[in-house]
């Protein structure tokens, strides 16, 4: 499409990313580039993708010993970044690294994946199971102190010569430094290149770099830590569950998974309220403040996604009881979107709505997503024609725009909406293994469903046959004949 294209004529093709200073991660834009990949087979979206996370994930953005993504760049290389790290960045770069990984299978973003989920249960876990927001940038009142490096100091770390000299040619660490006479650690050479230089081999030069990365990261702990901010805001909960469960499905790994649950537990047990509203915070042992859209849409978001690993119907219908509370309490009646605070709250603030989609996507757009999906799982007419009015209102404006950047999430939704979505229904014994094995596969346009049982969904009634896992494949509720591979089934969506 043309918004589309003109997403990918804004990428930096030396660096990734969009043209220019600062350099944001917009993980969303990616979302968009990539479901545009596989539902075109435009190489170009890939190419961008690809480039945009292989810089990142080299660059000083990016924390090379102790993994998790700053806030931003401030030139145009990825190299110096904007210290602080947002638990909204990292869940949904998780995310992004995540399904990449699937259409790639490149074994950097599953490290990348899994030191950047370590770095946040190291630093940002509450001990209620869910996460805090942010690391502040500064610390002893410095910007990066707590991250950068003098060569003296690697040196007396790596008491080997030759492997201090590999190390420091790795990460561009500079006897003057790289950056304010300091140095970050990012890797501009590529790995060929050192070596060549050093006549090493990959397998010599990874065990220098897991050799050293500990002693560092032991040593990097001593100094006094950047501040922590250590509210627990429920939508940026919601993101990094959704970032966990497509972790497990892209790697399989069952922590990923269980530390999903465990945050979604948290919210469950300690956000929810009696009349099955939400608050928005959580700090010292106590909840506060009206949840807004922002909390709703991406807790929906997160419940529905956790539906389609475990299968468990409790998580859906958690996703509808909170997709009723915002049709009743946040939607503007003349137009069908949705205010940013609920009627609950009306006396207090102006209400504003958030339409533009940004680093986080904009909460209409989110809850229309969620209202396509979970008009889908429970056959819910209403829920299906209020996401298309809403993608409808906003047609003109993203189509007289030159900036798509802001409209990522809404275009994927159009992408939703001109292809009928696949309803993959897996019934019977097996129901969560195949789902599993569905789940390693990038599925653009697609709901699943299912269970041991057919549950209480229409669409699963009648399915279940005696014994055997059986794996639907439907558009608008119309079902292909049944498989038991998944392999077939995934022929079925081609």
């Amino acid at each position: 499409s043309k918004s589309t294209n003109n997403l990918i004529d804004k990428i930096d093709w030396d660096k990734g990313g969009r043209k220019g200073a600062p350099k944001f991660p917009m993980p969303n834009n990616f979302d968009l580039l990539l479901k545009y990949h596989a539902m075109t087979g435009d190489k170009r979206a890939l190419e961008g993708i690809v480039l945009t996370l292989n810089e990142m994930a080299s660059g000083g953005i990016y924390d090379q010993l102790g993994g998790g993504f700053s806030r931003y760049s401030v030139d145009e290389e990825w190299l110096a970044p904007h210290f602080e790290k947002m638990l909204y960045d990292n869940g949904q770069l998780i995310n992004l690294y995540s399904n990449t990984y699937k259409v790639t299978k490149n074994p950097e973003y599953k490290r990348i994946v899994e030191e950047t989920v370590a770095f946040a249960e190291r630093e940002l876990l509450d001990d209620a199971g869910a996460y805090y927001s942010s690391l502040d940038a500064d610390s002893e009142g410095k910007e990066g102190k707590f991250y950068v490096w003098s060569q003296t100091e690697v040196d007396s770390l790596i008491t080997d010569p030759n492997h201090a000299k590999i190390f420091s040619e790795y990460y561009t660490i500079k006897s003057e430094g790289n950056w304010e006479n300091t140095n970050i650690l990012y890797v501009t050479d590529d790995a060929e290149k050192i070596l060549h230089k050093n006549k090493i081999n990959h397998a010599q030069l990874d065990e220098i770099l897991q050799r050293y990365h500990p002693i560092l990261m032991a040593h990097r702990d001593t100094r006094v830590r950047p501040g922590t901010d250590d509210k627990v805001l429920t939508s940026w909960n919601g993101l990094m569950i959704d970032g966990l469960v497509e972790a497990h499905k892209a790697f399989g790994d069952q922590s990923y998974l269980d530390k999903a649950k465990r945050a979604m537990k948290f919210i469950q047990d300690k956000q929810v309220k009696k009349d099955g509203s939400l608050y928005r915070n959580y700090k010292d042992g106590k909840s506060a403040i009206n949840a807004f859209l922002d909390d709703y849409a991406t807790v929906i978001k997160a419940a529905t996604n956790l539906y389609q690993v475990t299968l468990d119907e409790s998580y859906l219908q958690f996703a509808r009881q909170l997709t009723e509370y915002t049709t009743q309490h946040f939607v503007d009646p003349e137009n069908q979107m949705f205010h940013y605070t609920s009627n609950q709250d009306a006396d207090l603030v102006a209400r504003k709505k958030e339409l533009a989609d940004n680093v986080i996507p904009g909460s209409n757009s989110m809850m229309a997503r969620n209202l396509y999906a979970i008009g889908l799982y429970f056959d819910n007419k209403e829920y299906k024609a209020q996401a298309k009015q809403m993608l409808n209102n906003m047609l003109p404006q993203i189509k007289a725009t030159k900036s798509t950047d802001y409209y990522s999430n809404w275009l994927q939704l159009h992408g939703d909406l001109i292809n009928p979505t696949y309803e993959v229904a897996i019934v019977g014994p097996d129901a969560v293994a195949k789902a599993k094995e569905l789940n390693t596969s990038y599925l653009s346009n697609a709901i699943i469903l299912g269970g041991t049982d057919e549950g209480t969904l229409a669409l699963l009634k009648d399915k279940l046959q005696d014994g055997e896992t059986m794996i639907y494949v439907c558009q608008n509720k119309v079902c292909k004949f049944p498989v038991t591979e998944v392999s077939k089934a995934l022929e079925l969506m081609k």
